[in-house]
């Protein structure tokens, strides 16, 4: 197991992630979203979910996250993942802090295609994902829910069970109820507010 001096405490590296984010992810300016609307702000969390500080912090706090909340629900999760490539970074640091903890089995991770690849197996989704496995979907940023949505469309199409969706932020834009309208309960680790 890891020591605790490289290990923060779960309110430690939640407070370094918000910094981190609110540095490396936030930006004040005139932008289209890929929903096509049009913001004052704009977050990239790739920009802080593939640095190796903020992977490190997304994969505990994003763990500890979907632990919580599944063994308050009393479910087994297989596999984490989303749609790429917001969701990828996340998926991979949760997983691999799951690995990291000596759980066994450890959290596997899966990647929604945009579109079936062209060749080979023609797979909608790769990775580490079988037909009745049960998962939780996760993604960086959810706005309107369309790519969540997506996601969760592919894994329920291919035979797997989506319990709930984990996001790093919630831009409290709607997507959030859109999702859980669907029937998947949605949990963040930050809100908008807490980056601006």
């Amino acid at each position: 197991m890891l020591e605790s001096k490289t290990t923060p405490s779960i309110n430690q590296a939640r407070i370094e992630l918000r910094e981190l984010l609110r540095k490396k992810s936030v930006f004040h300016g005139q932008f289209t979203l890929a929903s096509g609307a049009k913001s004052n702000y704009y977050i990239d969390c790739r920009l802080t979910t593939l640095d190796p500080k903020g992977a490190w912090l997304v994969g505990q706090l994003m763990h500890s996250l979907i632990r919580n909340q599944a063994a308050d629900r009393n479910l087994r999760i297989d596999a984490v993942g989303g749609l790429t490539m917001g969701a990828d970074p996340v998926a991979l640091a949760t997983a691999m802090f799951s690995c990291l903890a000596q759980e066994a089995p450890p959290l596997q991770t899966f990647t929604v295609r945009k579109t079936p690849k062209g060749h080979g197996q023609t797979k909608l989704i790769e990775g580490n994902f079988k037909k009745g496995d049960s998962v939780v979907v996760v993604d960086d940023v959810v706005t309107r829910g369309d790519s969540t949505i997506a996601a969760i469309s592919a894994v329920v199409a291919e035979g797997g069970r989506v319990f709930f969706v984990a996001v790093l932020v919630d831009r409290q834009e709607g997507g959030k109820q859109k999702i859980e309208a669907l029937g998947y309960p949605v949990f963040a680790l930050f809100q908008r507010d807490e980056l601006l």
